[in-house]
């Protein structure tokens, strides 16, 4: 029977005063490094890693961005969370759902042409195999995501302003040769984070809105209360590297699956 291979104790967090601005390494300084990740078994001997999110504060979207990334604005995660180590992949995917509706087919591949519709179906999955355990899997905020994201980093990328470092950190138009490819074949980021730019989107909690950060709260925002289209973050494989940076945002109806979405998971702390 599937259950949780590995599960820490939940300890009490440290101050969301702290700024991972700063170096990274320091925003986890509270917490000993076996309790940095979670791992879970899923059956058949398919794992899901996740990776401690410290609380913390960060600026959040980009002044040379977008419209819609601005204004940078000081956002402060009050909260620790686990955040997948990589993207859900196909056979995550599988052992939960029992199908697999990818377009290109890799066991060690990201889940795409999968709707939001279909990430909460497969929360819910998710959730009720692991009913005993006292964890919850939901999908990351955006809010969440930029933090994990960004590790620390200011500059447009968690590895630099360089666009040409992205061979080093994702998968997309230049290097992909037009697929997507196993997780965790790039360099990570700084928290530990794989693929967080390119080879799928991903998708997440909040309904978007062009205009939201203007009056975005300034703790644990989660976007409007309702809307047309959800967010989705961190670019894909068929796209150049500005279009992956950190602050970009995007939203899409909840119904659309198409071949450069998928998803990563959250259990909180």
């Amino acid at each position: 029977m599937a259950g949780i291979l590995i599960l820490l104790a939940w300890v009490a967090g440290c101050s969301s005063d702290q700024s991972p601005d700063s170096h990274p390494s320091s925003a986890f300084s509270d917490y000993p490094e076996a309790e940095r990740e979670i791992t879970f078994d899923l059956g058949n001997n398919i794992k899901m890693e996740l990776v401690l999110i410290p609380p913390g504060s960060f600026r959040m979207g980009d002044r040379k961005g977008q419209d819609d990334e601005k204004p940078v604005h000081r956002v402060t995660i009050t909260k620790p969370f686990y955040l997948g180590k990589y993207e859900v992949t196909q056979e995550q995917w599988e052992a939960v759902m029992g199908t697999n509706p990818s377009h290109f087919k890799g066991a060690k591949n990201p889940v795409e042409c999968v709707s939001w519709h279909d990430c909460r179906s497969f929360l819910d999955k998710l959730n009720h195999k692991f009913k005993d355990s006292e964890v919850t899997f939901r999908l990351p905020t955006e809010a969440e995501w930029e933090y994990a994201c960004r590790a620390g980093s200011t500059t447009r990328w968690s590895f630099g302003d360089d666009p040409e470092s992205m061979t080093e950190y994702g998968w997309f138009r230049a290097n992909c040769d037009s697929s997507t490819h196993p997780a965790g074949q790039k360099k990570p980021n700084p928290w530990g984070l794989y693929d967080m730019y390119g080879n799928v989107y991903e998708w997440c909690s909040d309904w978007y809105a062009d205009d939201y950060y203007r009056q975005s709260p300034k703790k644990d925002p989660a976007g409007p209360q309702s809307g047309s289209q959800k967010v989705i973050r961190g670019g894909c494989w068929c796209h150049d590297p500005m279009p992956c940076r950190s602050a970009v945002r995007c939203g899409l109806e909840p119904s659309h699956g198409c071949v450069d979405e998928g998803l990563r998971v959250v259990v909180p702390r």
